[in-house]
């Protein structure tokens, strides 16, 4: 599909959540029209919903593939520190509690992605992505002989979910509680999630209660892994020392937040995409169905490109600078916009082509480069890969029979629900 531009220049709102109802290709049209005329265009900050905060002047809307690279190799001029996922300036706790590292620079940053770090080991690794493959086959298990699904919450959902809670050693009784939070956390105030949108001070208490909530899950099972190790991550991540420093409690229960929510919505909306892309084009379905291993690794690639499952992260800058001609000054914000990044025309040949053969893909669905890339990079194309494998060998007939029902945000590329045939 290609895009549509149905707004002028001035007319483009990314602050308003009405601009993300519009239509897919109405909203490319208007990044594509960012690209080619304003490629660092000022935008006014969304409306601040409850009285204890400000709103800010604003922020740079960063669209080009080229800045974003750039911006994230230099966190000395462009840091995260003061808020990565909101244009809106929060409280640093919140920041804290809800971020973890990706709201954090150095040295802070490398401190906490060092102990986390010393917690994979490579057995860890091992066993995590052993138990890939099974709970894909566990998945396709539960569906195969159903004929319809709801392809989101049956199959894409649920297996970096489960991925995440067995690596952390969390019992199956808590999976449901846990999906219920993190769609809450990664909402937006999405009205499937939370219901009482007339009420902003309702939505803030939904986000900070379900982010609380999972932070005392694996706070308490925390302090049962340091008196009873055994081989789950949390026990790793307890008991881990860089340095002579170890997690705290705060520290693991933000950490659990970020992993749960971010290993969550990147390997589930690609998953969910990849139905949607794959009944769609049924050249390129056909080319992987018959040549899967070959094909997979760019296949993947290509997915997460198209999907762009983040759709922003933001940047502060640190000091008055002049960035490609453009006079930045201090405090100034930047939102990295990845998904405009992945359809730059500098960069991607025929972007608004879905290529399972594209080849350069330097796409940044997985963040720029620099020290905030992606720490579950490697895990979430393990993942999609093994799920994939699993739904074209057994279920090669398996289509998205409806529209996406989209989630309501200018965040999270997100996929609500999806019907889907298995016949």
């Amino acid at each position: 599909m290609e895009p549509k531009q149905t707004l002028s220049i001035d007319e483009i709102d990314l602050s308003d959540i009405e601009f993300w109802r519009r239509p897919w290709d109405e909203r490319e049209g208007a990044f594509q029209l960012l690209r080619k005329e304003r490629p660092l265009a000022f935008m006014k900050e969304p409306e601040i919903p409850v009285d204890w905060m400000t709103q800010g002047p604003g922020y740079y809307a960063v669209t080009k593939h080229q800045h974003i690279v750039e911006m994230s190799r230099q966190p000395e001029l462009f840091c995260s520190g003061k808020g990565a996922t909101s244009p809106i300036d929060m409280p640093d706790m919140f920041n804290e509690f809800f971020g973890s590292m990706i709201n954090m620079d150095d040295p802070r940053h490398a401190r906490l992605r060092k102990i986390v770090s010393a917690g994979f080991t490579p057995r860890m690794l091992k066993q995590v992505e052993d138990s890939v493959q099974t709970a894909a086959t566990e998945i396709v298990d539960r569906v195969i002989d159903q004929g319809e699904c709801d392809f989101v919450v049956d199959v894409a959902a649920r297996l970096p979910l489960k991925i995440i809670c067995d690596m952390m050693g969390i019992p199956e009784s808590e999976y449901d509680g846990i999906f219920h939070r993190t769609n809450i956390i990664l909402s937006q105030g999405d009205p499937e999630y939370i219901p009482e949108q007339d009420d902003p001070g309702m939505v803030v208490t939904a986000l900070l209660t379900a982010g609380q909530e999972l932070s005392q899950l694996v706070k308490e099972l925390g302090e049962e892994r340091r008196k009873n190790p055994t081989d789950d991550l949390t026990s790793a991540l307890v008991n881990a020392e860089v340095d002579g420093e170890r997690l705290t409690d705060e520290e693991l229960g933000s950490f659990f937040v970020l992993l749960v929510v971010a290993g969550n919505e990147t390997t589930r909306n690609a998953i969910s995409h990849g139905l949607l892309l794959l009944t769609e084009h049924e050249e390129q379905r056909r080319a992987l169905v018959n040549d899967f291993e070959a094909l997979a690794p760019s296949a993947v690639e290509e997915i997460v490109r198209w999907a762009s499952p983040v759709i922003f992260m933001r940047r502060t800058v640190t000091q008055d600078t002049v960035f490609d001609g453009h006079q930045f000054k201090e405090n100034d914000k930047c939102l990295l916009f990845y998904a405009s990044g992945n359809r730059d025309e500098d960069v991607f040949d025929d972007p608004f082509t879905f290529d399972i053969r594209r080849d350069p893909n330097p796409h940044v669905g997985f963040g720029g480069p620099g020290p905030h890339f992606c720490l579950g990079a490697h895990l979430a194309r393990r993942e999609i890969t093994v799920m994939w494998r699993e739904l074209l060998t057994r279920v090669p007939n398996i289509r998205a029979t409806g529209e996406p029902d989209r989630l309501l945000s200018s965040f999270i590329n997100g996929i609500k629900h999806l019907p889907a045939s298995l016949n």
